[in-house]
């Protein structure tokens, strides 16, 4: 399967839709390092990005169990709420091409996104791109279980009536592509955030990407 031959296009949205990981990243190891967990950010980005915010929360209480002892402090999602949204509201910006590639594209198109719904709406209407994809943006609320898994976006196949084999997806995130390679779709991994490392690229095809690409205007080239 090739992008030529795919009838919908499902995109995650932070780091591929709305630039907002590199925010999202600075805050988060910024205030973990703070409780004693610090992270290598390759480490970082391959293991936490892509994640719900449950499973993130779980890992990190593992690792603060193991290298701390104790609880992960409970309101930590909480302080990490009132330190990212001021941020994200000043400085979301878009990714460019996206507006481009989806009137290029004659298939349907949708998101699925990790984050929780209200979260998820706020950064598409911040940055204008929700009237571009609704009523089809669906969020990891829709389903049981995240990314890696493949619920998501075989829910949001289901919602589009495209089958799984007929959608692409646009993942930044290692999670991301291995969750459209269980659900049989076409991978293609993005580094046209500003959060994106010179290795994420590799690591993408390391984990199943089937292309990756720089820009959502390469992906329209391909069309």
């Amino acid at each position: 399967m090739d992008l030529s031959t795919c009838k919908a296009i499902i995109f995650d949205s932070d780091g591929v839709l709305v630039d907002s990981e590199v925010i999202h990243i600075e805050v988060e190891r910024e205030m973990l390092a703070e409780l004693g967990l610090s992270y290598d950010r390759e480490e970082y980005l391959s293991r936490f990005v892509g994640l719900s915010y449950p499973d993130f929360y779980s890992q990190l209480a593992s690792d603060y169990q193991a290298r701390i002892g104790g609880a992960f402090p409970a309101d930590f999602g909480a302080r990490l709420h009132e330190r990212t949204e001021p941020r994200i509201e000043a400085e979301l910006r878009p990714l460019g091409g996206v507006t481009q590639l989806v009137e290029a594209f004659s298939g349907k198109v949708a998101v699925g996104s990790s984050a929780p719904t209200d979260k998820l709406v706020k950064k598409l209407e911040i940055t204008k791109l929700a009237e571009l994809f609704a009523p089809h943006i669906y969020s990891v609320d829709a389903v049981s279980s995240g990314k890696p898994a493949p619920d998501l976006f075989l829910h949001a196949a289901k919602q589009i009536e495209v089958p799984p084999e007929r959608c692409a997806v646009i993942e930044d995130s290692i999670n991301g592509i291995r969750a459209a390679r269980a659900a049989g779709m076409l991978p293609i991994g993005f580094v046209g955030g500003s959060h994106a490392d010179q290795g994420l690229a590799d690591r993408l095809f390391a984990n199943g990407a089937s292309l990756v690409v720089s820009s959502h205007h390469e992906i329209i080239g391909l069309l």
